[in-house]
């Protein structure tokens, strides 16, 4: 594990065990960026990023909604067109299982790349602004 994965408290975090170390590098470094950005912003503005981050999508949520769409369209095609299509709610719901026992998923990868975060990457940036936001009240 990577000193810095534990700085962050992302130890354990089987995603990111998961992911690629190129991939999770380039997570930390957009996490540390906003964070920067931020310490020298408005604090309404570091109000509205923490909102924003409040609203986020974590890969968990993604992925869930990645299995119930292809395990639905594998229904659809399956009843309507040709019974075949019914094996791809099965791969689908494996792949699942799969993710559920060890935190692999063959899609996974893809999602990563375009910057999906697990809710622990997410929580860290929040907890990272509301610290920034607690030492600029200490300030004043």
């Amino acid at each position: 594990m990577n000193p810095r994965e534990q700085e962050f408290g992302f130890r354990g975090d089987r995603v990111r065990r998961h992911t690629s170390p190129n991939v999770n590098r380039a997570i930390n470094q957009e996490m540390q960026g906003e964070v920067q950005a931020h310490a020298a912003r408005d604090p309404r503005e570091i109000d509205q990023r923490i909102r924003k981050l409040e609203n986020e999508w974590d890969i968990e949520r993604v992925l869930e909604l990645h299995a119930a769409a292809i395990g639905l369209i594998g229904l659809v095609l399956g009843t309507a067109k040709n019974r075949k299509w019914l094996m791809l709610p099965g791969i689908v719901l494996s792949f699942l299982a799969v993710h559920v026992l060890e935190g692999s998923y063959p899609p996974l990868a893809v999602f990563r790349r375009f910057g999906m975060r697990t809710q622990r990457e997410i929580e860290a940036e929040k907890y990272a602004l509301k610290a920034l936001q607690k030492e600029r009240m200490a300030r004043e």
